[in-house]
C-alpha cells in the first residue's frame, strides 16, 4: 500500500497539509491511474504527488477574450474539468470552423458542464461536444433549457443549410461534400443531458464545488453562476457574471447582487459605451415608426429570436395601447422567434412585477389583435406581395442569417422604408455593413442599393452598460482579489478594465487573451 502526500508544484502556492490526503491509499499497481494530471513518483512506501495547482483552481480561457463570441471556459478545480459556457464561434468562416469543430481539450475528460444561459453564443456547441463524447450532466435553470432545446435546434438546420450551400460550390471543382457541425439529433440527444434547477438553489457539480444561480436579468433565465470551491484547506467564491442586464428592464427582473465575492469574472460588451434612456428609446420608436407609415413605407426590424423580439412586441403593444400607434398589421416572422416567445409564455416565473400583473390584469404582452407570427415559408413569401404599410420584425439580429436576408433585399432600396436595428451588430456582419453606411451592400452574393432610411435605437440591448455595470460591481460584497474582463470587443474589455481599477484598486484585473490560463 502506498499514501497520499503533497507537495506544491511551485513556490508561490500554499502547502497543502497532508492531512488532508492521509486516508488515501491505493495499491501501487493503480498509482498511474490516479486523477491528480501531476507528475508521480515513488519514495519508498510514501507516494509523493507534485500538485500543479493543489490548493486552488485554473482557468482556460478558451473564447469570448476580447471579442463578443464563442464563449467558452475550462475550469480545472480538485482534480476535475468543468467548463463554463460551450459556445458556437461566429467569425470568419475559415476561423469559425476551426474553432467550432476542433476543441482544445478532450471533451471525454470533462465532468461537468455549467450553463449561464442559452444565446448561441455561450451553449451553441453543445451538441459537437456532446458528439465527441462528453457525456457528463449540463446544469442550467429551467428556462434555459427550454430556450436551447429550441435554439439548437435552429442552430443545427443553420449548420445543415451551411454544408448544403458549401457542398454545392466544392461539387463544382470536383471536391467532396463537407458535414455539418452537428445535426437536429445530436442537438436533440444534447439537451437530454440538461439537469435544471432554479435560482439560489445550491447543488453540488463535482468534488469540493458548488454552483448556485442567481438571476442575470439578461434574458428569460440567464443566471449568474456562483461558484463556491472547497479544498486543500482553503474555500473561495468565484462569480462568473455570465452576460449581464441593465435592470428595469420591461420584461425581466433586475440582476440579483451577489455577496462574499472572492474572485470576479464579468462581461464588458459594452465596457466602454453609455446606452440612451429607455423612456427616450421608446418615444424614439415610436417617432420612427409613425413617420415612415405615414408615407406608407414598411418598417423592418431585424431582432434576435430570444429577447429582443419579445421586447420590441410588448414595447409596440404599449404604444398601440397608448394610442401612440396606428393599427397596422404586423408580423414577427420566424420560426425560432414564435417558438422562443411560446417559451416565454410558459415561464412567467421569470417575469418582473410589472409584465406579471399586465399578464394577469390587462392581456398577453406578447399578442395584439393586429399581430401575426409566421412560422410557415410560404405565409413568409406572402409578405413580398403586401401592398401597404406594415411593420416586419424577423431574425437574425445581425443579418447573417434568416429571412430578414430576404426582406431587406426586398425592402432596402425603397426610400419610403425603415430598417430599425435594436441590437448589437458584430464587426464584419450584414447588420454592420448597413449601418456603417456601405452602399450597396450584398445580399445573397448579389449587390444590393441602400435607399431605405436607417436608424439604430441601442436602449433594447440586453446588456448592461458601463455605467450598468459599474453599479452591477458595486453591488457586490467581498474581498475581490482578482477580476478577469471577458465578452467584449478589445477596446470595450480594455475601457472597463480602466473603469474597474479605479473601482476596486486592490484587485487584480486582467484582461485575458484567447488561450490564456490564469489561477485563483
Amino acid at each position: 500500500m502506498v499514501t497520499i502526500g503533497c507537495q506544491p508544484g511551485q513556490k508561490d502556492y500554499p502547502p497543502i497539509r497532508p492531512a488532508n490526503f492521509a486516508a488515501l491509499e491505493f495499491e501501487p499497481d493503480a498509482v498511474a491511474s490516479l486523477p491528480f494530471g501531476g507528475l508521480l513518483r515513488t519514495l519508498g512506501t510514501r507516494l509523493l504527488v507534485t500538485c500543479p495547482h493543489p490548493c486552488g483552481m485554473k482557468i482556460h480561457f478558451l473564447g469570448a477574450t476580447r471579442t463578443t463570441t464563442g464563449s467558452m471556459y475550462l475550469l480545472e478545480v480538485n482534480g476535475q474539468k468543468l467548463l463554463l459556457e460551450c459556445g458556437l464561434f461566429q467569425g470568419r468562416r475559415e476561423e469559425s470552423i476551426q474553432r467550432n469543430c476542433c476543441f482544445s481539450f478532450d471533451p471525454r475528460a470533462i465532468d461537468a458542464v455549467v450553463l449561464s444561459h442559452a444565446h448561441i453564443d455561450h451553449c451553441g456547441n453543445l451538441p459537437n461536444l456532446c458528439k465527441q463524447g462528453f457525456s457528463g450532466s449540463i446544469y442550467c435553470t429551467f428556462a434555459t433549457r427550454d430556450l436551447a432545446a429550441i435554439m439548437l435546434e435552429d442552430s443545427a438546420e443553420i449548420q445543415r443549410a451551411d454544408a448544403e450551400f458549401v457542398s454545392k460550390k466544392r461539387a463544382r471543382h470536383n471536391l467532396p461534400p463537407v458535414e455539418p457541425l452537428y445535426t437536429a439529433r445530436d442537438a436533440e440527444l444534447a439537451v437530454r443531458q440538461f439537469i435544471c434547477l432554479n435560482y439560489d438553489r445550491p447543488i453540488r457539480v463535482a468534488n469540493g464545488v458548488t454552483v448556485t444561480f442567481r438571476d442575470a436579468g439578461h434574458i428569460l433565465g440567464s443566471a449568474q453562476v456562483v461558484l463556491d470551491v472547497e479544498g486543500g484547506g482553503r474555500k473561495f467564491r468565484h462569480l462568473f457574471s455570465g452576460d449581464v442586464g441593465r435592470g428595469h428592464d420591461d420584461v425581466l427582473r433586475d440582476p440579483q447582487p451577489v455577496e462574499n465575492v472572492d474572485f470576479l469574472q464579468i462581461e464588458s460588451t459594452y465596457g466602454g459605451r453609455l446606452h440612451a434612456e429607455r423612456p427616450v428609446a421608446k418615444e424614439e420608436v415610436g417617432r420612427l415608426v409613425r413617420e415612415t407609415l405615414a408615407k406608407n413605407g414598411k418598417v423592418i426590424i431585424p431582432a434576435f429570436s430570444v429577447g429582443r423580439t419579445q421586447q420590441i412586441v410588448y414595447t409596440l403593444h404599449q404604444l398601440a395601447m397608448a394610442g401612440q400607434l396606428p393599427p397596422v398589421p404586423i408580423f414577427v416572422d420566424s420560426p425560432l422567434s414564435v417558438n422562443a416567445t411560446e417559451v416565454y409564455r410558459l415561464h412567467p416565473e421569470c417575469f418582473n412585477e410589472s409584465i406579471y400583473k399586465f399578464l394577469h390584469e390587462k392581456a398577453n404582452p406578447f399578442g395584439m389583435a393586429n399581430l401575426t407570427y409566421i412560422r410557415e415559408l410560404a405565409h413568409s413569401m406572402k409578405l413580398n406581395d403586401l401592398k401597404e404599410s406594415a411593420i416586419i420584425i424577423s431574425a437574425s439580429g445581425m443579418c447573417e442569417a434568416g429571412r430578414i436576408r430576404h426582406h431587406l433585399k426586398n425592402h432596402i432600396g425603397n426610400p419610403d422604408n425603415l430598417v430599425l436595428f435594436i441590437g448589437y451588430c458584430a464587426e464584419h456582419t450584414l447588420g454592420a455593413q448597413i449601418l456603417a453606411g456601405r452602399n450597396p451592400v450584398n445580399i445573397f452574393g448579389e449587390p444590393q442599393a441602400v435607399k431605405a432610411k436607417i436608424a439604430s435605437v441601442d436602449a433594447f440591448s440586453a446588456h448592461a452598460d458601463k455605467r450598468e455595470l459599474t453599479q452591477y460591481v458595486e453591488q457586490l460584497t467581498g474581498d475581490i482579489k482578482k477580476i478577469f474582463v471577458i465578452h467584449g470587443e478589445e477596446a470595450q474589455s480594455l475601457a472597463f478594465a480602466q473603469t474597474l481599477k479605479t473601482l476596486k484598486p486592490r484587485a487584480e484585473v486582467i484582461v485575458p487573451q484567447y488561450r490564456d490560463a490564469h489561477s485563483v
